[in-house]
C-alpha cells in the first residue's frame, strides 16, 4: 500500500532556488510514485519583506545583501541555468533585472490554494518572472499568472485589489520563520521532517524514501 504524505513546500516566487527545489521535488515524487503519494501545499516566505513596491536593481540588491558583484555571481547563474534546463525549466537570467515585493504573490498563492490550483499558480509565477523577466509585484501579470491555469481573473484582481488573506499570509510567514526556517526552500514533510534547499531529485527520493520507512 502507497504511504500517503503532506509536503509543506516554504517559499518565496523570487528565489531562483525554489524553482529548482520544486521540480526536484516534483521528478522525485514521480520516481516514487509506486511507492508514495504526498499532498503538497505552498507557504509563504519573503526573502525581501521590506522591499518597496517598485523594487530594487537586482545587481545593487545582490551587492548590498550580500556583498556579491554580477561578476560573483555569474557562476551561479549558470549553475541555476544548467539544473533548470536539465529540470524541464527555462530561466532567462538576462530578463530578471530587477528584485521585487512579493506579499501579493503570496495572498495570490493562498487563494489559489482554497480553490485546488495553488500547484499550477506557483509554477506560472515562477514562469513569469524567471523566464519572462515580469514583476511579481504587479497585479497586471499576477492576474494573467491566475487567468493562464484557469483560475477566474475578476475574483484573482478582487482578491488583489482588496488586500484579503493579509492576515492569514503574515500568519503562516510568522509559523514558519518562529520554526527555525530562515532560507528556502525548505520541505517540510508530515509536519516533522525538513529538507533543506534545492536538492537534486535522488536526493528528495532517497530522503522521502527514508522518511516513508520510519513511519512503517
Amino acid at each position: 500500500m502507497k504511504k500517503s504524505l503532506r509536503i509543506d513546500f516554504v517559499s518565496d516566487v523570487s528565489c531562483p532556488w525554489c524553482v529548482i527545489g520544486l521540480r526536484g521535488l516534483e521528478t522525485a515524487l514521480a520516481d516514487c510514485a509506486e511507492e508514495l503519494e504526498a499532498e503538497i501545499h505552498f507557504q509563504p516566505f519573503e526573502l525581501n519583506p521590506s522591499m518597496p513596491p517598485e523594487g530594487q536593481d537586482l545587481d545593487e540588491h545582490l551587492l548590498q545583501k550580500y556583498g556579491a558583484t554580477p561578476d560573483q555571481f555569474a557562476g551561479t547563474r549558470e549553475a541555476l541555468r544548467t539544473r533548470g534546463e536539465a529540470l524541464g525549466f527555462t530561466f532567462h537570467m538576462e530578463r530578471r533585472n530587477r528584485i521585487w515585493n512579493t506579499f501579493d504573490a503570496h495572498r495570490l498563492l493562498h487563494w489559489a490554494g482554497l480553490t485546488g490550483q495553488q500547484r499550477a499558480l506557483k509554477h506560472a509565477l515562477f514562469e513569469s518572472y524567471f523566464t519572462d523577466g515580469l514583476s511579481p509585484a504587479d497585479h497586471t501579470v499576477l492576474v494573467a499568472a491566475a487567468s493562464r491555469v484557469g483560475l477566474d481573473p475578476g475574483e484573482a484582481a478582487r482578491v488583489l485589489a482588496s488586500g484579503m488573506y493579509a492576515d492569514e499570509v503574515r500568519a503562516q510567514e510568522a509559523r514558519y520563520t518562529g520554526a527555525g526556517i530562515h532560507a528556502v526552500p525548505a520541505v517540510v514533510v508530515n509536519g516533522k521532517y525538513l529538507i533543506q534547499g534545492g536538492q537534486p531529485p535522488e536526493v528528495f527520493a532517497e530522503n522521502l524514501r527514508q522518511i516513508v520507512s520510519q513511519a512503517d
